[in-house]
């Protein structure tokens, strides 16, 4: 009883602190909060929680803040990540659907979490080396020049040119788009590639089918966008000036460095489950005062992760339900595209 009691404080505290900024006592909890005990009991938790290290007193006379391991506990004791409203689901939605192509949906996707969460998002694009083949179309522009459209799993879209030296006749086109389907199709990249390769292999390969099976590894290969970060939403940490040295000031140094946006994301593989690291829980020391929320996304295994990057004082179950719910959508929309 006593344990559930100190928690519902610590909750309390937890939520009162991000809504006001300011450190919060026993009498504001008792006033905000249904707590059914007394001011002394209460006072007594937050003594308690703070020896303990969940709750920690910047002045004297001040009330408490939450420590890391104080929004630790608030968080893993969470039952269940906080549902999206009706009207939020909706808003996404409408937002996501009208994306074009994979750079619409990853664009519009950062913007979306910014607005949500009120923090810095962080999108990461797909990774091609975890992606299949969905489909090659090959088409004759002329007869002796062919538009080829790798299209992946991931919504990527790549489209390559080949020119002939000989010209090839509709039948010939149509028996090379069956064989390069055959061999890529449902294959993941590497695979695809290699049974690519395969064809030209073959001791009827002809010049069509080399020039066509060379273009698509090398677009297969093409890894620009496998380490790409897209971030929104920097205008945010606006909000948290008071902190700027501590928290804002390396936290602004790290949204410029890819490798560390990686690396911050890098635990949220998995499709579906959520990674929350908290201030000293991250990669590096001198984030310390930052949080991470992040997520895999993609209609398969993960493909890449998207998350939010702020400040150790931040609304968690909001934040948490606003990441997995982009994230679904995400991952619905390559998935349908």
């Amino acid at each position: 009883m006593q344990e559930e009691r100190r928690l519902a404080v610590l909750r309390a505290i937890v939520e009162d602190y991000v809504a006001t900024e300011e450190p919060v006592g026993s009498k504001a909890l008792v006033e905000r909060h249904s707590l059914n005990v007394s001011p002394a009991t209460i006072r007594n938790d937050m003594a308690a929680l703070e020896d303990e290290g969940y709750l920690a007193q910047p002045h004297t006379s001040a009330g408490r803040v939450p420590t890391d391991k104080g929004y630790r506990l608030f968080v893993d004791r969470l039952s269940t990540v906080k549902p999206t409203t009706t009207a939020e689901r909706r808003a996404i939605a409408s937002f996501l659907d009208g994306a074009v192509d994979l750079d619409d949906v990853v664009h519009r996707s950062v913007r979306l979490l910014a607005q949500l969460t009120r923090q810095v998002a962080v999108v990461q694009y797909p990774t091609l080396s975890r992606s299949t083949v969905r489909h090659v179309e090959i088409v004759a522009l002329t007869p002796t020049r062919l538009l080829l459209v790798l299209i992946l799993s991931t919504g990527r879209v790549e489209q390559r040119h080949v020119e002939l030296e000989s010209e090839l006749g509709d039948d010939q086109l149509a028996a090379l788009r069956s064989r390069v389907n055959l061999a890529a199709t449902g294959e993941v990249i590497g695979d695809a590639a290699t049974a690519l390769g395969a064809l030209v292999q073959a001791p009827d390969a002809d010049a069509a089918t080399r020039a066509v099976v060379d273009a698509l590894v090398e677009a297969m290969s093409d890894h620009r966008s496998d380490e790409r970060i897209v971030v929104g939403g920097t205008a945010n940490l606006a909000r948290f000036g008071d902190s700027f040295d501590t928290s804002i000031r390396p936290l602004l140094e790290a949204l410029e460095e890819q490798v560390v946006l990686l690396k911050l994301l890098g635990e949220a593989t998995t499709g579906g489950a959520l990674t929350v690291r908290i201030g000293a829980e991250g990669p590096y020391e001198e984030l310390a005062s930052t949080s991470v929320i992040a997520t895999g996304y993609g209609p398969d295994d993960a493909l890449a992760s998207l998350g939010i990057v702020g400040p150790t004082r931040m609304d968690y179950p909001g934040t948490m339900a606003a990441v997995r719910a982009v994230a679904r959508y995400v991952s619905r929309i390559l998935d349908e595209s």
